[in-house]
């Protein structure tokens, strides 16, 4: 029988745990450009669209849209969005009051939201000065996007990062009240259709980063080492796990 010295033994251990620390960092690598892909993606998609129909390039319809709108709501008007706006965050509130555990602790919850909440007034207001495009009822020049629709969508995105993976239901709820106050600030004669569609990538997209940036931290945060040992005859592999 070929007998394999110890110290040879602890080497090809050794070994292999280096490479097998490689491959999994590389992975890893691999993993956190999916899930950036995955965040924002769909945002970026809106944004775009919307952006590149203000200009002369107008595929989706705005102005058509307008004059429909015009044509055939020309009285309508509710005050709904204004308040429907904040109601996926009220949901997310409640959850929490009865004892239905999110993603996050409470405490980081609140933190990512205000995090989501001054990216997303950031960008908005930032855009609105830049852009000036005038309002279809008013004409004042701070309708490009729209802060409503960017706050519903930060709104659903919050619980949906929270409670979508264990209650789908929640995240279907939350994106039909933010496309409910999209379609409203159309109805209300407040904005363009391209106000919307920017609005709401803006508002996913900041919520998505900011949760993105906060899962990557808890990921660097997890280590894990794993040295060869050799005990009362046996060999095998030490691993210890730091959760700071």
């Amino acid at each position: 029988m070929l007998k394999i010295p110890i110290s040879v033994l602890i080497c090809l251990l050794f070994t292999s745990q280096v490479i097998g620390q490689i491959d999994s960092a590389m992975v890893q690598k691999e993993m956190k450009r999916d899930r950036l892909l995955r965040s924002v993606k769909v945002p970026l998609v809106l944004m775009v669209a919307g952006a590149v129909a203000i200009t002369d390039v107008d595929f989706i319809g705005r102005a058509d849209l307008y004059e429909e709108r015009n044509e055939k709501f020309s009285t309508f008007r509710t005050h709904a969005d204004d308040y429907i706006q904040y109601s996926p965050i009220a949901g997310v509130l409640t959850l929490n009051a009865i004892g239905i555990k999110g993603k996050n602790s409470f405490q980081e919850q609140m933190w990512l939201l205000v995090k989501s909440e001054l990216l997303t007034s950031a960008i908005v207001f930032s855009v609105k000065n830049a852009t000036r495009i005038p309002r279809p009822d008013t004409g004042i020049p701070n309708s490009f996007p729209s802060g409503h629709t960017a706050q519903a969508f930060v709104a659903a995105t919050f619980m949906h990062k929270e409670y979508g993976k264990l209650y789908p239901v929640y995240s279907v709820l939350a994106y039909g009240v933010a496309t409910s106050v999209g379609v409203l600030r159309i109805m209300n004669n407040r904005h363009w259709s391209t106000d919307v569609l920017v609005g709401a990538g803006v508002g996913m997209l900041s919520t998505n980063l900011v949760y993105w940036l906060h899962d990557e931290r808890k990921i660097k945060k997890t280590k894990v080492l794993a040295v060869p040992a050799y005990q009362n005859g046996s060999i095998g592999i030490n691993a210890v796990i730091s959760l700071k």
